[in-house]
């Protein structure tokens, strides 16, 4: 377990723009949400309400020339990085101007001009692709690093567990972030985790690894640039462990009857994690209303932007089919 540096806090303007990337977060997930009940969306939805200080906190740490591999949960990880709302939300809606040109839809996006190599449907199935990339830029010399987001449930499975060896018995520059809120879908940790500290997983590998409070936003980017460091100095990969909670479902329709009937509420009251930078901020009723105001009308825009997009064409379905 590597012990976490002592870094200078952040200036104040800097956790303002963090509060604002995560209320956008909050606003598109909300409102993929309400068009995807009124069948607006094809297939299944899974939305990040309540882990966007992960999502931002991490990807605001990465360099442009670095990569990252996302979860089916992919949306915030995408903004985050700096794909456009428009272009997500077209994605989502299937349209040409989409961020992937319609093939990736909610689970499969991807945006590789950004780095972002692709959001996966497989548990886990972003680790081996992780690994691959970090293994190239290490024998090319290129001062880059590669980052997989993963959940905890991701921790059980075979590919993960072959990852983290052949990424330390290699020594490339990745970075495995887990998600740990503490649910496989709808499987509570203990009933799947053998462990209870899932340090423990990078330590059976003898990589290092350290745990973070992922509701504190500023405490990911920390721990992220941290790990980013670690990495890309030459001295292995680098597993981050962020506690974290979904305050929603494991899909849009989820009727959750595996919760504590009081969780959820206790949550949402306890553990928001743009409540809490709200208040750290000290910002007030007037101050958080003119982001809102901001942030909700470039989600509507984005959905204007999506519903007059470009179908694709049926002949586009053979299009990059290789095997």
């Amino acid at each position: 377990m590597a012990k976490l540096e002592e870094r200078q806090a952040l200036p104040e303007e800097d956790l303002r723009d963090f509060f604002r990337e995560m209320l956008l977060i909050r606003r598109f997930e909300e409102k993929v949400e309400e068009r995807f009940r009124a069948g607006e969306l094809p297939g299944f939805l899974h939305v990040a309400i309540g882990q966007e200080a992960v999502a931002v906190g991490v990807c605001r740490a990465l360099e442009e020339r670095d990569v990252m591999a996302s979860t089916h949960r992919a949306h915030g990880h995408t903004l985050a990085r700096g794909t456009p709302p428009n272009a997500l939300m077209a994605e989502l809606y299937g349209k040409v101007e989409g961020c992937s040109r319609g093939y990736g839809g909610s689970m499969h996006l991807y945006d590789v001009e950004r780095g972002n190599l692709g959001a996966n449907a497989v548990v886990g199935g972003g680790l081996p692709g992780i690994v691959g990339a970090a293994l190239a830029f290490k024998l090319r010399g290129e001062d880059r690093v590669a980052l997989a987001f993963f959940g905890d449930g991701a921790t059980n499975i075979g590919t993960f567990h072959e990852s983290l060896n052949l990424a330390q018995l290699w020594g490339v520059p990745a970075v495995f972030v887990c998600e740990d809120n503490h649910w496989a879908e709808s499987t509570p940790a203990s009933q799947h985790l053998p462990i209870r500290d899932l340090e423990q997983r990078a330590v059976a590998y003898g990589m290092e690894s350290t745990k973070v409070d992922g509701q504190d936003v500023e405490a990911v980017y920390g721990a992220t640039a941290q790990a980013l460091e670690h990495a890309r100095s030459g001295r292995g990969p680098f597993f981050l462990l962020c506690e974290t909670y979904r305050l929603v479902g494991h899909y849009v329709g989820d009727p959750q009857v595996y919760r504590p009937k009081d969780e959820l509420a206790r949550l949402r009251e306890t553990e928001d994690p743009i409540d809490k930078l709200r208040e750290r901020l000290g910002l007030s009723d007037e101050e958080v209303e003119e982001v809102d105001r901001e942030v909700t009308g470039i989600v509507e825009t984005s959905v204007e932007f999506a519903k007059n997009g470009t179908d694709p064409e049926p002949g586009d379905a053979l299009k990059n089919v290789y095997a």
